[in-house]
């Protein structure tokens, strides 16, 4: 086993632990990154299956993602618009499908005042409550102890309504059923994006994707911190005291004065700490998990879709797979689907064999598209709930009550120790944006931890400008 030394060991070689190592390497410390897989990226992945290019993992770029936008300039990576012409297609709760364009679902007259309403009530709590500190909200508690679901229908009578809000949150963002996270979480997720109205904007929050992949961003980094990143290397344990840590890796072991745990917080119990993590710590990682999700790709000869008119953009609140979008690649031929099935309906096609689960999927894709849909050439299910080292998607978030009680702490050090992912964010929370303002912050928390209590880091930190 190999043994280092480094003044800053970062645990994760996703966007957030590469971002704050290279700001780390930048100011003038040393730095080892260990990443328990084979690859760096974390939930941003790309891959090539059956001869397709697939991004399985996080992939888009919205308009307020400033951090990411800059961070893709710097490393001299393009993006390129989500295709969007034509009709969109709605799957009614009596399961028709309705062709439509514009932002609003072609719902009844008293269902689009419904849903407008209870997305300008969500958008004066965002502008409210904020992305920053939410539980720090004098009515953080109250809205953190109600479900989302019964919330809305505190608010309407309108089922579709209700639903269809509901969707944007609970299927297509959290991946939970909307009863089992509160609106305070639902409130920092819109805040987040910077409104409710932004959330339930695909052409904003789905705006643009990264030529060659959103995984680029991490290859990059790591690519600028060349031999300091080492893969296959999961921390087993994590010593700490005062003085500093040691990092027991397979096949390498790391001394440092600091770590940076850049991983979600369903992963924190992989890590054996010695001593023990304070109580608070194991009280509140106990009420964060991840959602689930399967997240579909279906690639197909042609883009049949536009030929009819259609952008490929679908939504269902009731179906197998709620929603559905154009993914295809810039300058492919070929055209490409992405669908996803969320929370419970995920759990219902899990309990199907994979032959029944393809064409269950594939069917629910026909509902909105027509027969076309049923015969692509490359299928694939990212399946991120079965990945050793992730264990869900898109990203943690706290059950009933977790984050007005917890929030205020979820960043705190624990003697020589921070946290560092996407999941802990405000603005960008659970985006690649998010992990990216989390690393330059960890990064700049550490370097001012250094410079005022023991003086190792003074010099480093004087030299970051």
């Amino acid at each position: 086993m190999s043994k280092l030394k480094r003044d800053v060991v970062v645990i994760g070689a996703g966007p957030s632990g590469l971002t704050a190592a290279r700001d780390l390497k930048r100011a003038g410390l040393s730095v080892a990154v260990l990443e328990a897989r084979g690859r760096v990226g974390g939930r941003t992945w790309t891959d090539v299956v059956d001869g397709a290019m697939l991004e399985i993992g996080g992939q888009w770029v919205s308009p307020d993602q400033t951090a990411l936008l800059e961070l893709l300039e710097e490393l001299g990576l393009e993006t390129y618009s989500r295709y969007r012409e034509g009709q969109s297609v709605y799957l009614d709760p009596a399961g028709e499908a309705k062709r439509y364009t514009g932002a609003m679902f072609p719902v009844s007259d008293s269902t689009e005042a419904e849903m407008n309403r209870l997305i300008g009530l969500l958008d004066a709590l965002a502008a409210e409550v904020g992305a920053g500190e939410p539980w720090a909200h004098p009515r953080a508690r109250e809205l953190d102890t109600i479900s989302f679901h019964h919330w809305l229908r505190r608010q309407s009578a309108d089922e579709e309504a209700c639903n269809n809000i509901g969707l944007f949150v609970a299927g297509g963002m959290l991946t939970k059923p909307a009863h089992s996270f509160s609106v305070l979480q639902a409130v920092l997720m819109a805040a987040s994006a910077g409104s409710f109205s932004n959330l339930v904007d695909d052409d904003f929050i789905l705006d643009k994707r990264v030529l060659g992949g959103m995984q680029e961003v991490s290859v990059r980094m790591a690519a600028e911190l060349g031999e300091d990143v080492l893969l296959d290397a999961p921390v087993r344990t994590l010593r700490w005291n005062d003085d500093g840590v040691t990092a027991v890796a397979d096949g390498v072991t790391v001394e440092a004065r600091y770590a940076v745990m850049a991983v979600p917080p369903n992963l924190y119990s992989r890590v054996s700490f010695e001593p023990p993590l304070p109580r608070r710590q194991h009280q509140m990682h106990q009420h964060q998990s991840l959602g689930l999700v399967i997240k579909v790709h279906a690639v197909y000869e042609t883009p049949f879709w536009r030929a009819d008119g259609l952008s490929g953009t679908c939504f269902g609140a009731g179906a197998v797979v709620q929603e559905v979008y154009d993914n295809t690649n810039h300058g492919d031929s070929r055209g490409t689907l992405v669908g996803f099935v969320s929370d419970e309906k995920a759990d219902a096609m899990f309990e199907l064999s994979a032959a029944e689960r393809k064409a269950a999927i594939l069917s629910a894709i026909a509902d909105y598209l027509g027969p076309a849909a049923l015969d692509p050439v490359v299928y694939y299910e990212s399946d991120w709930g079965s990945e050793e080292w992730t264990r869900g998607a898109y990203a943690a978030s706290y059950d009933l009550g977790g984050l007005s009680r917890y929030g205020k702490d979820q960043l705190a050090p624990v003697g020589p120790i921070f946290w560092s992912c996407s999941d802990l964010a405000g603005a960008g929370y659970q985006h690649v944006d998010g992990a990216v303002r989390m690393g330059r912050a960890t990064a700049a928390r550490v370097l001012a931890e250094g410079a005022a209590s023991r003086g190792e880091l003074a010099g480093a930190a004087g030299r970051q400008g």
